[in-house]
């Protein structure tokens, strides 16, 4: 068999059909064969780059985050804005409805498995925490509007309780339960002089994708 003369269209071609059916029938329904029949590629081909369906999906998850941290590093040296004005525009951007529908109708539970619910704590810590929120907390001590001794564990706790403890993907979770864990969001930041982050827009967003996220987990 000759050499894959185009193996990053290759790759890409799995990544963009393997997207394609995790989001029509989520992560845990889509099989392999379904990524090898939707390629037309054969399975060593397959397996030539990925070593499994769970590869796949973290490249895929990859990609999408790639995406979006551009559009965040966008917000985050924008000299137009003020920190706070930052702070507020990335939880505004960071809940863009093409990017997180994909993303919960794709995800299991993270709380049913262990590896992505580690993998979204390793992005905390190693990307998002460090990369976009603590810069912006930093700049916004320095103008005077937010008090804290601790940006980078700031930065930590609130991408921590953001990204795992309000995430509906996490497990599920009610109306209810989204709007109490908001408020109670909301006040930890208050005594930073953080004004609410979180405002009825985007809890609704948030409800719509637990919504979304229930119905991918029943199959429904």
């Amino acid at each position: 068999m000759g050499r894959n003369k185009y193996p990053e269209e290759t790759v890409r071609k799995i990544l963009d059909t393997a997207e394609r059916l995790f989001v029509e029938k989520g992560y845990e329904r889509t099989s392999l064969q379904d990524i090898i029949g939707g390629t037309r590629l054969s399975k060593g081909a397959i397996y030539h780059h990925f070593i499994s369906k769970e590869a796949i999906f973290f490249s895929v998850c990859d990609r999408i985050g790639q995406n979006n941290g551009e559009i965040l590093r966008q917000i985050r040296d924008d000299k137009s804005l003020s920190g706070l004005e930052k702070l507020k525009k990335i939880f505004k951007a960071s809940l863009q409805p093409e990017r997180q529908a994909k993303m919960f109708s794709m995800m299991p539970y993270l709380l049913d498995n262990a590896k992505f619910l580690a993998a979204e704590m390793q992005s905390i810590f190693m990307e998002v925490a460090p990369e976009f929120i603590e810069p912006i907390l930093r700049e916004s001590i320095a103008d005077g509007s937010i008090q804290t001794d601790h940006p980078k564990e700031l930065a930590e706790a609130m991408m921590l309780l953001s990204d795992v403890w309000i995430n509906p993907v996490v497990q599920p979770t009610s109306p209810e339960e989204i709007r109490a864990r908001c408020a109670v969001y909301n006040r930890f930041l208050s005594s930073f002089g953080i004004p609410p982050l979180i405002d009825e827009e985007i809890i609704t967003v948030l409800v719509g994708y637990a919504q979304i996220a229930q119905e991918a987990k029943s199959g429904n």
